[in-house]
């Protein structure tokens, strides 16, 4: 299989490989790793042709995920699929390649968090998007905890929306000092006589909240998940003024930070409103559904009765509901969901319905990889999991060496590459092969 040519010198983006192998499903850093899953995935395969052939998409596609807060990490990958020339280290310092021009970018969610500047991720992806190529963005669940906090903020508090900044701040905490330092603290919003305990008043929910929210919440949530919540919450508000020092924020800062996002992200002219404006929970190509985490049931019968529009209308929708309610329910799911039996469920039904549909694998983000891209037998469907560990946040968590760069590539021939630097070949999967035994045995 040849690769596209890649236009970039860095011996970064050339530790990414360029010769390639039959995907190593035996393998468990590549694929289920046993001999019966092994068999699940030729089970998976013959089902899938059974009710019809693999429709691949009329020109490549470039998948890459979980970028999280790192545009070094997200153009390196880029560069390495051969869609980009970097012509110098700056977020937007890059031009289209040919190959570029005439692909599909898919970015899979999880664009915010981690570090380190999420802004400059922002910054670059918008460049992206202005170079004229043809870019879907998806939801990830860290993108959607910024969006719930900053629409709680705005909002009167309630004991659904109270706990919200506490409850998921921390993950936005790089985010809103990044706005702070650029936005707003030489200026750009004025809190008055505002002091510290009060910017945490409204930050904060009153210790009412905990007799208040298992009645609100009673119907939208299992007692379950409102015991959880409430746990949670404890152990976050025990933490949170240590969680913000780390971010070098207070709650006079972090709260300017994050009112100053509804100007940022949610109006027509704020710097950033086109982020949540273009995202989307679900793209399809062909046989392939792509979404950040998975997918559920009731989501299946959506996308079986309505198409893709009407998922992604009832998650846009959602987002504006009540918070909670839509985080844990079926739309965002598609964010956060990795078949837990916490999470909404992918049964058997929603199996056969994806299939009735035509989609044979789901291409996903959402779980972190320490050796590229892995494919395996979810729930009765086959998965794709992209998510190759991009920022160097992650990456020094995980204690993964060097830089992150790699991508998934899928051809109107139905072969997919996954590249990844943190293995030593490109990983070469194509069904009708897998399924006559090459690639199963």
């Amino acid at each position: 299989m040849e690769l596209p040519p890649i236009f970039d010198n860095s011996d970064l983006v050339r530790s990414v490989p360029r010769e390639c192998e039959v995907w190593p499903l035996a393998s468990e850093h590549s694929g289920p790793g046993s001999f019966a899953a092994l068999r699940e995935i030729e089970n998976v395969l013959s089902h899938t042709y059974a009710v019809g052939p693999w429709q691949w998409p009329d020109r490549p596609i470039v998948f890459l995920s979980d970028t999280h807060a790192d545009y070094m990490g997200f153009l390196r990958s880029l560069a390495a699929a051969g869609v980009v020339r970097r012509v110098g280290s700056g977020p937007t310092d890059f031009r289209l390649t040919s190959f570029g021009v005439n692909t599909r970018i898919i970015v899979g969610g999880d664009c915010l968090d981690k570090g380190p500047s999420n802004l400059d991720m922002l910054d670059s992806l918008a460049a992206l998007m202005r170079s004229g190529a043809d870019v879907t963005l998806l939801a990830g669940n860290h993108d959607l905890r910024m969006r719930l906090i900053a629409l709680s903020l705005a909002q009167e508090k309630t004991p659904l929306t109270a706990h919200l900044f506490a409850r998921m701040g921390r993950k936005v905490f790089p985010l809103l000092h990044e706005i702070w330092i650029r936005f707003v603290g030489h200026g750009g919003m004025d809190l008055g006589k505002l002091t510290d305990e009060e910017c945490r008043q409204r930050l904060l929910p009153d210790e009412d909240w905990f007799v208040q929210f298992p009645v609100a919440a009673k119907g939208l949530l299992s007692d379950a998940a409102i015991r959880k919540e409430m746990l949670k919450l404890r152990k976050k508000l025990s933490t949170i003024e240590t969680d913000l020092a780390e971010a070098e924020l207070n709650f006079r800062t972090a709260y300017a930070a994050a009112s100053h996002c509804q100007h940022l992200f949610f109006r027509s002219n704020g710097a950033y409103s086109w982020f949540f404006e273009k995202m989307d929970a679900v793209a399809r190509a062909g046989s392939l559904l792509f979404v950040h985490a998975g997918i559920d049931d009731e989501m299946c019968d959506l996308l079986s009765k309505g198409g893709l529009t009407a998922v992604n209308r009832r998650f846009r929708d959602g987002a504006h509901l009540h918070p909670l309610a839509f985080y844990f329910g079926s739309a965002a799911n598609l964010t956060r969901t990795k078949y837990r039996t916490t999470d909404k469920q992918l049964t058997a039904s929603g199996a056969q319905m994806l299939h009735d549909l035509g989609v044979k694998m789901i291409v996903q983000g959402h779980v972190n990889n320490s050796s590229g891209q892995r494919l395996l037998v979810k729930k009765g469907v086959l998965h794709l999991e992209g998510d190759i560990t991009l920022d160097r946040t992650s990456r020094k968590r995980q204690g993964l060496q060097g830089a992150g760069a790699g991508a998934t590539l899928i051809f109107p021939s139905g072969d997919v590459i996954g590249l990844s630097a943190d293995y030593p070949k490109a990983k070469h999967f194509n069904p009708d092969h897998a399924l006559k035994g090459t690639q199963i045995l």
